[in-house]
């Protein structure tokens, strides 16, 4: 039997290869290792069936959909206590919907760096339930439709309403992301807005850096000019800024990436405690695809993560939403080149400053 020091030695040495994009499951991963068997932590994480057996498989690797959602409920569809409501800065419990506000496609090489590719949330595409709308909608649109559907035929419980209405959630993003992109999803990671929260609170903030002083009264957002250490309200703030930016949502984009970026740095300095506090965030918050193997993905991550935004072709206002137009040949081109070629690292170990 390893000694309880290598159990950990182990847990950082998996957190430290790679980024937020896949934090959620490398958690569950590497504690794993901490505990007696995969199965065990398994039992504690919610699981769905969104992804069919029989769904396509990549051939090159492994694409992974990290879905973040923008629900202040937890996963059974009740009400974030009124303190963590608080201390997020986000509002009351029945704000947000249920958005898939971050969508980033992860594509694990069966060698090389793992490219992370964020995907607008504004993108006018067409959804999986039929019409077009903006990427982020499949979610919720779909579990309402599925909810309706229940309770026309007699279905009245709380839990099982959520629980099936998520399930369709699930379901109709996979399908309109892989659609898309044209790419096979093989597993999904879903956190909500609870989580991105509790992992900065796990680590006891994070690090970040701004070209120019930024304030933004519906995010909460209000940070001066360089570098500087945000506690968990701050940091989710910053990833929900987008109003102030030069680039409006893209900026927002960037701002994710950064914190993700954030996040991998503070790991590597992480203690004992912070690595506990990773796991349980993931237990709590975290819903991954019954086919993820805990055991497998810990063994076969990357050691590099980069991440890139998937190209869009400007604003435009239509029926009343401002959305993002997207030629849709490039955006495929575009992540097959990724897939294939990922961008550069970023220099050096600093924290590099966005705007």
């Amino acid at each position: 039997m390893q000694p309880r020091g290598g159990y950990h030695r182990t847990v950082f040495l998996v957190l430290t290869r790679t980024a937020w994009a896949a934090l959620s499951a490398v958690v569950l991963a590497a504690s794993a290792f901490a505990w007696t068997t995969v199965s065990t932590i398994s039992a504690g994480v919610e699981r769905s069936y969104a992804i069919p057996d029989d769904a396509p498989r990549s051939e090159s690797g492994r694409n992974i959909l990290i879905m973040g959602l923008t629900t202040r409920l937890d996963l059974h569809g009740e009400p974030l206590p009124d303190d963590v409501l608080r201390r997020m800065q986000a509002g009351e419990s029945d704000r947000g919907g249920y958005n898939a506000n971050t969508l980033i496609l992860l594509h694990i090489p069966v060698s090389g760096p793992a490219v992370a590719m964020s995907v607008p949330r504004d993108n006018l595409v067409p959804l999986s339930s039929g019409g077009e709308g903006k990427i982020k909608e499949a979610y919720g649109r779909a579990k309402i439709v599925e909810e309706d559907r229940l309770r026309a035929a007699g279905t009245h419980d709380k839990r099982e309403l959520e629980r099936a209405g998520r399930e369709a959630g699930r379901r109709a993003q996979v399908r309109t992301v892989s659609s898309f992109l044209n790419q096979p999803i093989d597993h999904l990671v879903e956190i909500s807005l609870i989580g991105f929260f509790h992992i900065a609170e796990g680590l006891g903030g994070v690090d970040v850096c701004l070209r120019n002083a930024t304030k933004d009264p519906l995010s909460g957002a209000d940070f001066p000019a360089g570098p500087q250490h945000l506690d968990a309200g701050q940091a989710l703030s910053f990833v929900r800024q987008r109003h102030g930016l030069p680039d409006g949502d893209i900026g927002r984009t960037r701002r994710q990436q950064a914190f993700l970026s954030a996040v991998t740095k503070r790991l590597k300095g992480a203690d004992v405690g912070a690595v506990q506090a990773m796991i349980d965030m993931a237990k709590q918050d975290v819903v991954l695809d019954a086919r993820f193997d805990l055991a497998e993905f810990a063994r076969d991550i990357p050691t590099e993560v980069r991440f890139d935004t998937l190209p869009i072709e400007g604003g435009a206002h239509l029926g009343g939403l401002d959305v993002n137009k997207v030629d849709q040949a490039k955006v495929r081109a575009k992540v097959t080149e990724l897939a294939k070629a990922p961008p550069p690292p970023p220099p050096g170990d600093g924290v590099p400053c966005i705007d």
